[in-house]
C-alpha cells in the first residue's frame, strides 16, 4: 500500500497529513533486520507499508518469546514516541521483508500539539484497540508454550519407556527368522522392525516438535522409492481398512529429502484421509511430478472433505476435528517437517469432493548416485 492511503494519516487533516508524507522516511528492511532491540530509546514511530514485522521479548540469553505481529496499514513505536520510554520489546522484519515508513519523534510530537482533539481520539482507540490484541495473543503464546513444555515431558517419558519393550518385540522377530528362514517369514519380519523404528520416530518427531526444531538426515532420493516405502508400510492397514490405494509412480525424481520424515508426512495425511471416510471406505491417489526446481507429490482422496470452520488453521498444534482421540498435532508436525526441508504444503477441499494435498521439495541437482547422507538441525518455530 502506499503511504498516502495509510490508516494512520487518515487520522489527521489534509494539511497535516501531506505534512506528515513529506517528512516520512521510507525505507525496506530485508528478512531478519533489526528494527529497534528492547531497550533502546525511542526515537521513530514506524507505518507498516508492505511485509510484517515480528516484537518478541528477551527470556534470557538468546531465547526471546513472539508478542505479535504487525501487519501492513497499522503502525508500531506509539509508546515509546508519546512517552519517551524505552522500547519494551524488539521489532524484526519477518520473511519476506517489510517496507516501512518511519516519522521522527520530534517531527510527530510538532504536529499532534497542533492536531484537533479527534485525531487524538483516533489515535487513543487504535492503541487501546492494540493493546487489547497484543495482550490476547501473548496469552495464546503463553498457553501454547506451556502445552508444547508438557507435551515434550509427556513424549520424553513415553520415548523412554517404551524402548525396553520394542527392544524385546526386535529380539524375538529375530529369533523367528533364524528359525524360519524362509522368504515369506524374512518379509513380516522385516515389516515388524521398520513398524517399531517407525513407532519410534514418530514419538522423537513430537518431541522435537515440542523443542522447536527437527534433525534431518538428507539425501538424494527418488519419490518413487518413498512412495514404494510407503505402500508397503501401511498394505496391511488400507486393505483391512477398505481403503484402495492407488500409486502413480512416475520416472525418476530425486529430491534431496529425509525419507523416513516425508514417508511419516504422507502417513499423516493417508491417515486422516482413512478416518475421514464413511464406514472407512474409500480411494486415495498418490502421484508426483516437477514443476519448475521442486518435485510435487500431491495425495488425493475422494472424501467428505475438511471442515470450513477448520481450513484456515488446519496446520496449527492442537486443531482437531472430529476425530476421537485426535490431538490436532499431526499436520501441523507434517507442515513443519517440509519447511524445514525448504519446501512447502499445501491443500484444496470442498465439501463432498474430497481433499487434494501438494508436498513440494527440492529436487536434488546432483548426482543421484553420489549424494551422501548429511544431517541437518533446523529450527522450525
Amino acid at each position: 500500500m502506499d503511504l498516502v492511503s495509510h490508516q494512520f494519516i487518515s487520522y489527521f487533516e489534509p494539511e497535516q497529513a501531506n505534512k506528515l508524507c513529506q517528512l516520512a522516511l521510507v525505507e525496506y528492511y530485508p528478512e531478519g533486520s533489526l528494527i529497534f532491540e528492547e531497550g533502546e530509546v525511542p526515537d521513530y514511530l514506524y507505518l507498516v507499508l508492505t511485509g510484517e514485522v515480528e516484537f518478541s521479548k528477551s527470556t534470557g540469553g538468546d531465547r526471546y518469546q513472539v508478542v505479535t505481529v504487525a501487519r501492513p496499514n497499522s503502525f508500531f513505536g506509539e509508546f515509546g514516541v508519546l512517552d519517551g520510554q524505552p522500547r519494551s520489546a524488539r521489532a524484526i522484519a519477518t520473511p519476506g521483508g517489510a517496507t516501512l515508513a518511519k516519522i521522527s519523534q520530534d517531527h510527530l510530537m510538532t504536529i499532534l500539539q497542533d492536531a484537533k482533539g479527534q485525531v487524538v481520539l483516533k489515535l487513543f482507540g487504535y492503541i487501546t484497540q492494540q493493546l487489547r490484541n497484543t495482550t490476547n495473543e501473548y496469552v495464546n503464546q503463553m498457553i501454547h508454550k506451556q502445552k508444547m513444555e508438557l507435551l515434550g515431558e509427556m513424549v520424553n517419558t513415553i520415548v523412554h519407556d517404551f524402548r525396553s519393550p520394542f527392544t524385546g518385540i526386535q529380539l524375538s522377530s529375530s529369533m523367528i527368522r533364524e528359525l524360519h528362514p524362509d522368504e515369506e517369514t524374512e518379509e513380516w519380519c522385516d515389516l515388524i522392525s521398520m513398524q517399531i523404528q517407525r513407532m519410534l520416530g514418530m514419538a522423537e518427531e513430537v518431541l522435537e516438535f515440542s523443542r522447536g526444531s527437527t534433525s534431518l538426515v538428507l539425501k538424494s532420493v527418488s519419490i518413487g522409492e518413498i512412495i514404494q516405502q510407503f505402500e508397503k508400510l501401511n498394505r496391511v492397514y488400507l486393505h483391512s481398512s477398505d481403503v484402495e490405494l492407488v500409486l502413480d509412480i512416475p520416472e525418476e525424481i530425486y529430491v534431496l529429502a529425509d525419507l523416513n520424515k516425508i514417508i511419516r508426512v504422507l502417513q499423516n495425511l493417508v491417515s486422516n484421509a482413512v478416518e475421514a471416510f464413511p464406514n472407512s471406505q474409500g480411494k486415495i491417489i498418490i502421484t508426483a511430478t516437477t514443476q519448475d526446481n521442486w518435485g510435487l507429490i500431491m495425495v488425493k482422496d475422494d472424501g467428505p472433505g475438511i471442515p470450513k470452520a477448520i481450513q484456515e488453521h488446519l496446520f496449527d498444534a492442537f486443531v482437531t476435528y472430529g476425530k476421537q482421540g485426535g490431538t490436532g498435532l499431526g499436520t501441523a508436525i507434517a507442515k513443519s517437517i517440509v519447511e524445514a526441508h525448504g519446501g512447502a504444503i499445501s491443500f484444496e477441499s470442498a465439501a463432498g469432493v474430497g481433499t487434494t494435498f501438494w508436498i513440494r521439495l527440492p529436487l536434488n541437482d546432483g548426482d543421484p548416485n553420489m549424494q551422501s547422507p548429511t544431517l541437518k538441525q533446523v529450527k522450525i518455530c
